[in-house]
């Protein structure tokens, strides 16, 4: 494993190293992944309330079921997209699934993939243990390059999977399947996975803690296909992480302090689809204006100048993703499309019994 290091900032530029503005990217992004978090926890302890309820044989607390938790069902939520573009008609089952993964796709058009590093619970999670790493081991390891880019073609590998899966049903067989008890049932058997976890489910997990101490973001770089997604879909977003040479330093602590290993200092723009536009690299650039997250540059004599005027700030990238994510909810709560009606009758039969639920292709 090696780490990188940044070099020493050449003498004949430390003179403009200057930062005119405090950078504020950091407190706003990680009281965003906050607040998200705890939305998140509120879900879940709902949702476990809502299961329990009906295991109990409909006795006890009872609280309605929350939708929002089909937001951990990309896959379903990736079916249901499907289904809407073939037929046009919003799915009867899981729609909420559907209306979140379209949200967290818009995002990613419109602001690289911002989702990962600003909602992901996951993301946030996955940044708290490189962090215990670093004050640990007093940093994160890198792989070799040679090491690192196969294994970043894991998640593709895992995304191709399940498109092909995907991309061969039709709408009658999407809504087919996902109306069969297991199809119904897959948000409580997600919940079940964790509350009744296997050994050898338990062991996968802690290398994954264990390995994301160590290796910066290890899952979220080589193994989830959620975001290699995402990051298909961030080529096409206008909003980029971009360099401007002129007031740039050569410091290179932007290319340091990227937790995707990107060579922030050496490129113009960031297209890579692992930017996740944590700004992380511009929170550590002293260097005013040199690198901005913003639309792309008019013709102008300077550069540095012209960027500034299409940066956007935190707070703004803030506004944006709380648009799209609570505009998406508010349209399928407006047009009745948020949550599954299903009758009382049919969560009586099948909660208490979704583990013994057989996959419909087996």
């Amino acid at each position: 494993m090696a780490t990188a290091v940044a070099p020493q900032i050449p003498k004949e530029k430390k003179k403009l190293v200057r930062r005119l503005r405090p950078d504020r990217s950091q407190r706003t992004r990680h009281a965003i992944q906050g607040a998200f978090l705890l939305l998140n926890a509120w879900l879940g302890i709902q949702f476990y309330l809502w299961v329990r309820y009906y295991e109990r044989g409909a006795t006890g607390l009872y609280v309605s079921r929350p939708a929002g938790a089909e937001g951990w069902l990309p896959i379903a939520g990736l079916m249901n997209l499907k289904y809407f573009f073939l037929t046009g008609r919003v799915p009867q089952v899981h729609p909420a699934a559907m209306f979140l993964f379209a949200s967290f796709l818009l995002m990613s058009v419109l602001l690289k993939k911002a989702f990962c590093s600003w909602f992901c619970p996951v993301g946030t999670f996955s940044e708290f243990l490189a962090d215990s790493g670093r004050r640990i081991f007093g940093r994160n390891f890198r792989l070799p390059r040679w090491i690192d880019i196969p294994l970043r073609g894991l998640k593709y590998i895992l995304l191709g999977f399940f498109l092909a899966l995907i991309g061969v049903m039709s709408a009658d067989a999407l809504a087919g399947f996902l109306s069969t008890p297991y199809g119904l049932m897959v948000d409580v058997r997600m919940l079940n996975f964790f509350r009744q976890m296997s050994l050898t489910a338990a062991i996968v997990i802690a290398a994954m803690v264990l390995l994301s101490v160590l290796v910066e973001h290890f899952w979220c770089r080589y193994l989830c296909p959620y975001g290699a997604f995402l990051g298909l879909a961030s080529l096409l977003s206008p909003v980029k992480i971009r360099r401007d040479q002129q007031a740039c330093i050569d410091c290179a602590k932007c290319a340091h302090a990227c937790p995707a290993a990107l060579p922030v200092d050496k490129l113009v723009q960031i297209r890579s689809v692992e930017c996740t536009a944590c700004m992380s690299c511009i929170a550590v650039c002293p260097a005013q204006d040199a690198l901005q997250f913003a639309l792309p540059p008019r013709n102008s004599a300077q550069p540095a100048a012209r960027w500034a005027r299409r940066a956007l700030s935190p707070f703004a990238v803030a506004c944006i993703l709380a648009y799209l994510f609570f505009g998406m909810v508010l349209f399928a709560r407006a047009t009745n499309h948020w949550n599954s009606e299903l009758p009382r009758n049919v969560y009586m039969q099948l909660v208490p019994h979704a583990d013994e639920l057989s996959h419909p292709g087996y």
